[in-house]
């Protein structure tokens, strides 16, 4: 999945690129029960900044308002996707039954379901700190060449 975007910010160890969201969700039927589609709203709607690490390429190579490419492993996306609904979702089912089973009230279960889903969201985001510079899941810079397939010298893309 290829991305592009323009470069607003360059870091010693990444880029961040602006990117315009290519919305589908006008044409979604589940665009008024969907996270997407209230998070384009509360936005412009387009506009999103992603951290690209720079995998030792230099960071002089890159100036505000370059043109990039990137994208990130499939498999990445749905393990961040299962990683961010999943894990709020079942810590807060463990949170509800734990405290449903210690206290037997349905008031308490459902203060257990709200600390399960704290302590989920606060899981994940630990996960988004530790792994902020691990380069096995961000977009990684590939030479423009590979996207090509050719062998010329050419402006740098992220993939």
């Amino acid at each position: 999945m290829l991305e592009s975007g323009r470069v607003v910010a360059v870091d010693d160890d990444a880029l961040w690129v602006e990117t315009i969201r290519q919305s589908t969700c006008g044409s979604c039927s589940a665009q008024k029960g969907c996270g997407q589609g209230l998070l384009n709203k509360l936005g412009d709607g387009k506009r999103n900044h992603i951290r690209v690490l720079l995998g030792g390429a230099a960071p002089a190579r890159f100036k505000i308002d370059d043109q990039v490419q990137f994208s990130v492993p499939d498999n990445v996306l749905l393990q961040a996707a299962a990683l961010v609904y999943l894990l709020p979702l079942c810590s807060m089912l463990v949170g509800m039954g734990v405290a449903h089973e210690w206290f037997d009230s349905q008031k308490v279960a459902a203060l257990g379901a709200l600390a399960g889903f704290a302590i989920g969201f606060a899981l994940v985001r630990l996960h988004a700190v530790i792994n902020a510079d691990n380069p096995k899941l961000q977009p990684r810079l590939v030479p423009a060449a590979e996207n090509q397939g050719e062998n010329t010298s050419s402006p740098v893309r992220l993939a």
